[in-house]
């Protein structure tokens, strides 16, 4: 018996089970399919190209034994029958409490000319979210230092909040508003999807020097692969909760959540899925709570995260939008129409919602917030007849108190981007504004 398995052993000495490579099958659009190796959904595998170079590449499905390849780059060299063999089971980031000031690609690489990161270590890009019975209560504000989010919309620390615009309408400066006066102790700010020249002009003026002290900035723009600007939204959040449970008070900034959503949908077409709503695929309202509950208190620390969310033409019923609607502690909204009146930030107080307000603002705050939006709701309604000059002074003593407080609510809740007010001035001038 035992010279048997000595002779069997012998045998399979050497012997592989399941293929450690794998050859090319076919290549459509920016889906590489493969004959092998064996592999998971998730494992990073490596294809040979015609130019001697190795492509990374992501396993997102099978199809016919087949597996399914996501590239990380373009698959520029990749012939019929590149050898494609077995990477990383999965990706990790590198996290070092030295990483403020540094900018890093999508997949969280250095990406500034100042070196590599050292002291670091690995952390998974994709773990599960604190659980829901051990997450401690948002019970403390979260000051940005802009007047309209401060005075009617308080946020908390741990909240979660939606930034709804379309574009052109200041979303990008009332970011860095927040990144550079919050009450934040570190800033991890993901600039997904965005045009080239904008990731340099938000860093060097609209962030600055003080600001990226304290930040770290994750960077993929439009032109590269729909898996690496994924990836950056999972490496933002990772970097997020690797600080968090050092017990700092994080904020994150991801702009935009709806170019993730998009870069998702490409790989889900692009892996067979069925479009459903506007063609967006299943898999990406599946992504998107997974994504966003990982933020929020931990026994450790806190993040509070602004997610930004692209509206197509201004309709805040789009998919997405009402998804991540759904998902947040509240949503701030820009309205193109503020903007052009040349009112910024462009933030419309009457469609925005922190619904974690009320316990965290005190009585008088509550009160004055109430009285600030019942005042600008009641002129609203009365706009129009107002300005035709329909309104007579003296028949409503409600409307004409609205009437006079409205120019000195405008200019309280205009801000220049250099305007910095604490939480202190801010309730004194909305005290008097509303006086």
């Amino acid at each position: 018996m035992e010279q048997a398995l000595l002779n069997l052993e012998h045998r399979l000495k050497g012997h592989q089970p399941y293929p450690v490579t794998g050859r090319v099958e076919q290549v459509v659009g920016t889906l590489i399919e493969s004959s092998g190796p064996a592999c998971c959904v998730g494992d990073i595998l490596w294809v040979e190209t015609q130019l001697g170079s190795r492509l990374a590449c992501e396993v997102v499905g099978f199809r016919d034994r087949k597996a399914l390849l996501m590239p990380m780059g373009a698959p520029t060299g990749v012939a019929l029958g590149s050898r494609v063999s077995k990477g990383e089971s999965t990706l990790t980031v590198d996290f070092s409490p030295l990483l403020m000031g540094r900018i890093l690609d999508g997949l969280g690489r250095p990406m500034d000319g100042k070196g590599p990161l050292f002291s670091s270590q690995p952390i998974l890009l994709e773990t599960p979210p604190p659980n829901a019975l051990q997450r401690k209560p948002v019970d403390r504000p979260f000051l940005t230092g802009v007047r309209a989010i401060d005075s009617g919309l308080l946020l908390g620390k741990g909240q979660r909040v939606g930034l709804f615009a379309g574009s052109g309408v200041g979303k990008s400066t009332l970011m860095g508003m927040i990144a550079r006066r919050s009450s934040a102790t570190v800033n991890v700010i993901a600039l997904i999807g965005e045009r080239g020249r904008e990731v340099l002009e938000f860093v060097q003026q609209t962030l600055g020097d003080e600001g990226l002290a304290r930040s770290v900035v994750v960077a993929a723009t439009s032109d590269q692969s729909p898996l690496v600007r994924v990836k950056a939204a999972l490496v933002a959040t990772a970097l997020a909760e690797a600080f968090r449970e050092q017990g700092e008070e994080v904020l994150l900034l991801m702009d935009s959540v709806t170019r993730v959503a998009m870069a998702q949908r490409e790989i889900g077409l692009a892996a067979g899925e069925p479009p459903t709503s506007r063609g967006y695929t299943p898999s990406v309202f599946a992504m998107l709570p997974k994504i966003l509950e990982r933020s929020g208190c931990s026994q450790q620390g806190s993040i509070t995260a602004v997610y930004t969310v692209l509206v197509e033409g201004d309709d805040m019923n789009e998919p997405i939008a009402d998804a991540v609607r759904g998902i947040l502690d509240g949503h701030l909204v820009l309205s193109r129409s503020l903007a052009h009146q040349n009112h910024y930030p462009a933030l419309d107080v009457l469609a925005s919602v922190s619904r974690l307000m009320n316990q965290l603002a005190g009585p008088e705050h509550r009160a004055m917030a109430r009285d600030l939006r019942a005042q600008l709701a009641l002129y609203h309604e009365n706009r129009e007849m107002i300005q035709l000059g329909a309104y007579q002074p003296g028949n409503s003593p409600s409307l004409d108190r609205a009437v006079d407080c409205k120019p000195r609510i405008e200019t309280f809740l205009c801000q220049e981007f250099d305007d910095y007010t604490t939480f202190d001035e801010t309730l004194e001038q909305l005290r008097q504004c509303l006086s």
